[in-house]
């Protein structure tokens, strides 16, 4: 049996599989579920006689504008529930980063439904139990870091809590215990390997580094950066929300891609205009149905996240997964136009990060006559050289973006540093 064929019998069993969860799911959301009980009356449809046809064609996309608007008006929690408040047992909230925050409830099947996601995300990354994981973050009511804890323990490696330490306690704390694995955010990472590098600290051993929470981690030049202040430790990217739960996953032999989940999820890339599906090798936004999250599901979600789908599958080992090449492309509701030009948070990142004498940067949007206008702070290494490195810069931003953009160095201290999920665009 050829490559391609067993591509297109896998496809078709994944399609089976999610067709049979999707009209499961929706017949027990309906009637149960006053939120998307609604939707699916108001699209004239049934969860019992809903198929997969009629739910592309006539059920509503989901957007957070909703979901807050539904948490406004029911609070606290709002009315995506679908069984009574008792059955509940964790409780989450989003970073708020994107808007208003978002409270999450969760049932204990849900959230071994998500413990599983986070299970393959590991295995695809080549942990095992005998591997010690370290996450590196302050424990708090963000999914994605009991989630990545809880599926350690699950799958039987010594999972070590990183909360409530300063860099340097984390850094003792990885070299002393033996840490195999770190996870983190991509611009902590980069702290941490600072702060090591620094102190000539370097953790032995060490040899996957999983980073989420920022489209850095499928950045060659922030991947590079990584690679460079850790070295030995293979970079693994991989995303998810705290709403939607974990998503996509990554190999180690598979730079360039992030495949998503899709026995859990769904996925549709659309035109975030038209809303109409985007051909694979356009970027698109991706849209999700998270299928065994019943207690507080998602159905037809507009993430926000721009994506392309990869126009040839990518050769990973038995994966037939949608392939999500570069990964997480940017999101459109950051998106500034400027003089014409679309320039996404990722396209810069990607050029400051190429320069390893760029300790931390900062882009200001300001407004000029009713257009946007972009100047961009960094703090370098060594104090003196800054005004070299700040033209520098802004030649190779002129280079990849055809725009000018001022390009200053500050103080040393002067731009914060960020432990989850850095602020970095700052809107005058």
């Amino acid at each position: 049996m050829s490559h391609s064929t067993i591509i297109h019998v896998g496809r078709r069993s994944l399609r089976e599989a999610q067709d049979q969860r999707l009209h499961a799911m929706l017949q027990e959301l309906d009637g149960a579920n006053p939120f998307y009980t609604a939707k699916l009356r108001a699209a004239g449809l049934r969860g019992e006689r809903c198929t997969r046809a009629d739910f592309h064609a006539t059920f509503p996309f989901t957007t957070k504008a909703e979901l807050v608007e539904d948490q406004r008006r029911h609070p606290p929690f709002g009315s995506n529930l679908t069984y009574p408040l008792a059955r509940y047992t964790r409780y989450s909230q989003t970073s708020g980063t994107t808007g208003a925050a978002l409270r999450w409830l969760d049932t204990n099947e849900s959230w071994g439904w998500m413990l599983d996601n986070w299970a393959r995300i590991y295995g695809a990354a080549g942990v095992s139990a005998a591997d010690r994981v370290f996450t590196a973050f302050s424990f708090g009511p963000f999914l994605g870091f009991w989630t990545a804890f809880e599926a350690a323990v699950r799958i039987g490696c010594l999972a070590l809590p990183g909360g409530g330490m300063s860099s340097t306690g984390r850094l003792a704390a990885m070299r002393d215990i033996g840490a195999t694995v770190l996870c983190c955010t991509p611009t902590y990472a980069i702290r941490l390997g600072e702060v090591a590098a620094a102190e000539g600290a370097a953790i032995a051993g060490l040899r996957r580094l999983i980073v989420a929470g920022e489209p850095g981690g499928s950045i060659p030049a922030v991947r590079a950066r990584l690679a460079a202040l850790w070295p030995g430790a293979t970079v693994i990217d991989h995303h998810g929300m705290t709403e939607i739960g974990p998503v996509s996953f990554q190999y180690p032999q598979v730079a360039d891609a992030l495949f998503v989940h899709e026995v859990a999820f769904i996925a549709e890339i659309i035109d975030p205009l038209t809303r109409l599906p985007v051909p694979a090798g356009s970027v698109g936004e991706l849209v999700l149905t998270n299928l065994g999250r019943w207690g507080s599901p998602l159905l037809r979600y507009r993430t926000g996240d721009l994506v392309r789908a990869a126009a040839n599958q990518h050769q990973a080992p038995g994966c037939v997964d949608l392939a999500l090449e570069g990964g997480i492309l940017g999101r459109s509701d950051d998106l500034v136009i400027v003089r014409g030009v679309n320039v996404h948070p990722s396209a810069v990142e990607a050029v400051v990060r190429a320069f390893p004498e760029v300790r931390e940067y900062r882009v200001r949007v300001r407004n000029e006559r009713g257009m946007a206008e972009l100047a961009l702070e960094i703090e370098v290494a060594a104090p003196a050289n800054g005004a070299s490195v700040a033209a520098v810069v802004a030649d190779a931003l002129r280079a990849a973006l055809s725009l000018r953009v001022p390009v200053t160095a500050t103080a040393t201290g002067t731009l914060p540093v960020f432990e989850m999920k850095a602020k970095r665009w700052v809107r005058e």
